[in-house]
C-alpha cells in the first residue's frame, strides 16, 4: 500500500482526507452516532465512497464503508470468500483503511445479495456501535440495506446523510484548485472537438474523440451525450446507444461534456456547434438561455435558501417564453454530477461560500433544444466568474 498515491490518477492529500475525517467526526459526535456505513457501485452519482476514502466505487460492484468514530475504516469489495488484508499506518493515512474485506457479491446474483451486509455488521459490532448512521442509503442496493438493518435490530440506525452532505458541497481550497483543473480539462476537449467535428462522422466518433481527449488529460470517468439533427429538428443529448446518425452539413450538433478529472471531481460543458452557419432563429434563441442563465446566478447569494431561488427563477423563465424548470437545472457538483444543493423547492439547505454550482437552463421543444452549461464557485457575493473559459457562443463550423 505504499504507492497508493503515486498508483492513483487522481487522489486528493492526506491532509484534504483528514480534514473531512475531523469534520464529519465532530458532527458524529454532536449526533451519537458510533460508526457511519457508505455504499455506492458507481462514482457518477455516487461519490461518497471516494469522497470519504479516495477510492472510486464503479461499474455496478458495490463497495461499501464502515466509518467508525475513532481509527480506521474497514472497506468491503468484491472477492474471495473470508479475505482479509490489515493495513499499515502509511495506508491509513493516504485512504483512511485500515482492513479490507471481500465477498464474492454481485447484484446480477441475487442470493448474494446480503453478503456485503454481513461483513458491514460484523465490522460494526466489532466497533461496539450502538448507533450507527446509514450515508445516503438511497445509493445502497436494497439488499444490502435491507439485510443490514435486520443484522442491526438491537442497534439505533439513523440516516446520517445530511451531516456528510452540508461538509461535502462546501469546498475547501485543495478542492476549488483541483476543480479549476478539471474545468480547464474540459475546456481543452472542447477546442479540440472544434478541429474534429465534420460532417461524414456519425455522433459517437465525435463523442468518443472527446472522451479520449480527456482521458489522455487524466479524466477517469464520465459521460458524453450528444447528437446531430438537421435545423427545425431537436438535437439533444442522447446517449451512447443512440449515437448512430451521421453527420450532414448544415447539421445542428449538441455536446454535453460530463467528465471527472483532478482529484475525482466533476465539472461539466455543453456547447452547440452548426456544420455550416447558424440560423438567426437559433442563435437568437441561444442568447435567450444565456440572458436566463446570467439571471438565475444573480439569485444565488450565500444566506439565501435554494428553495427561495427555484420560483423567482422560473417565473423569469415564463415571462421570456420559456418553459419553467420541472426537473433540474441548477445544482452543486463535485464527486456526484449532481449532488446538493438543488435549487429546488424541495431543497433545504441555502447557499453557502465555496460551492460549486452547474447552471443550465435550455430552450427545448419538437424545433429546437438549445443549451449552454458551465460551472461556478460561490464566493462572498455569489458566483465566480465562470471556471470554463470556452466562448459561451455557438461555434460554427466550416
Amino acid at each position: 500500500m505504499k504507492n497508493l498515491v503515486t498508483r492513483q490518477v487522481n487522489a486528493v492529500s492526506p491532509a484534504e482526507l483528514a480534514r473531512r475525517w475531523h469534520a464529519v467526526r465532530a458532527r458524529m459526535l454532536e449526533a451519537e452516532i458510533d460508526a457511519l456505513v457508505v455504499q455506492n457501485s458507481s462514482d457518477w452519482v455516487g461519490g461518497y465512497v471516494r469522497w470519504f476514502s479516495n477510492h472510486p466505487a464503479t461499474n455496478g460492484y458495490p463497495t461499501s464503508i464502515v466509518f467508525p468514530a475513532s481509527g480506521g475504516m474497514s472497506m468491503i469489495e468484491q472477492g474471495p470468500f473470508g479475505h482479509l488484508v490489515e493495513f499499515d499506518k502509511l495506508a491509513a493515512q493516504t485512504s483512511g483503511i485500515s482492513r479490507k474485506l471481500t465477498t464474492p457479491s454481485y447484484p446480477s446474483v441475487g442470493y448474494t445479495g446480503s453478503y456485503d451486509a454481513d461483513l458491514a455488521a460484523a465490522e460494526l459490532r466489532r466497533f461496539g456501535a450502538k448507533r450507527v448512521g446509514l450515508v445516503a442509503p438511497s445509493a445502497m442496493y436494497h439488499s444490502f440495506g435491507a439485510s443490514l438493518k435486520s443484522k442491526l435490530d438491537d442497534i439505533d440506525v439513523v440516516d446520517a446523510t445530511d451531516i456528510v452532505d452540508r461538509i461535502k458541497a462546501i469546498k475547501s481550497d485543495e478542492e476549488q484548485g483541483l476543480i479549476r483543473q478539471v474545468a480547464s480539462m474540459q475546456d481543452e476537449v472542447m477546442a479540440r472537438v472544434r478541429d474534429f467535428i465534420r460532417p461524414g462522422l456519425r455522433d459517437f466518433e465525435v463523442a468518443a474523440y472527446a472522451q479520449y481527449v480527456g482521458q489522455q488529460l487524466g479524466s477517469e470517468q464520465g459521460i458524453f451525450l450528444c447528437s446531430g439533427a438537421p435545423w427545425g429538428e431537436a438535437a439533444t443529448f442522447r446517449p451512447r446507444s443512440m449515437q448512430g446518425r451521421k453527420l450532414q452539413e448544415g447539421d445542428v450538433y449538441s455536446l454535453l461534456v460530463e467528465n471527472n478529472g483532478a482529484g475525482g471531481y466533476y465539472t461539466e460543458i455543453s456547447r452547440i456547434f452548426t456544420l455550416g452557419a447558424a440560423p438567426d432563429e437559433l442563435r437568437e434563441a441561444h442568447a435567450q438561455v444565456l440572458q436566463a442563465q446570467e439571471y438565475g446566478l444573480s439569485l444565488i447569494r450565500p444566506g439565501v435558501l435554494c428553495s427561495e431561488i427555484y420560483e423567482p427563477h422560473n417565473a423569469y423563465l415564463r415571462l421570456n417564453g420559456i418553459a419553467e424548470e420541472r426537473r433540474l437545472s441548477i445544482h452543486g457538483m463535485g464527486y456526484d454530477m449532481v449532488e446538493r444543493p438543488l435549487i429546488r423547492q424541495d431543497e433545504t439547505m441555502a447557499i453557502e461560500e465555496n460551492m460549486l454550482i452547474v447552471c443550465h437552463p435550455g430552450i427545448h421543444n419538437e424545433r429546437m433544444f438549445i443549451h449552454n452549461t458551465d460551472v461556478y464557485l460561490i464566493g462572498p457575493g455569489g458566483p465566480s466568474e465562470c471556471l470554463h473559459k470556452t466562448p459561451k457562443e455557438v461555434f460554427e463550423i466550416g
